[in-house]
């Protein structure tokens, strides 16, 4: 239940990361962290944990984290 809850949480991340970045307001070569100024920060210290069990830094990049992004053209 909890590894469930975790992956879902990581899914909601990615979809939110992007919108973020269709919208224009990031960039895929930008660090994750800075997910955490569009999000509110009692759900950004959650999503901080999730990244960490998937092994995702802080400082990695945006790209690395939506990376099996959906096309829906191809």
């Amino acid at each position: 239940m909890v590894q469930s809850a975790m992956r879902h949480s990581l899914e909601v991340l990615r979809e939110e990361a992007i919108q973020l970045v269709q919208q224009g307001y990031l960039q895929r070569n930008q660090p994750i962290y800075l997910l955490s100024r569009y999000l509110p920060p009692q759900i950004w210290t959650c999503l901080e944990y999730v990244l960490e069990e998937h092994n995702f830094l802080l400082r990695d990049r945006i790209g690395d984290l939506i990376n099996q992004e959906r096309w829906e053209n191809d």
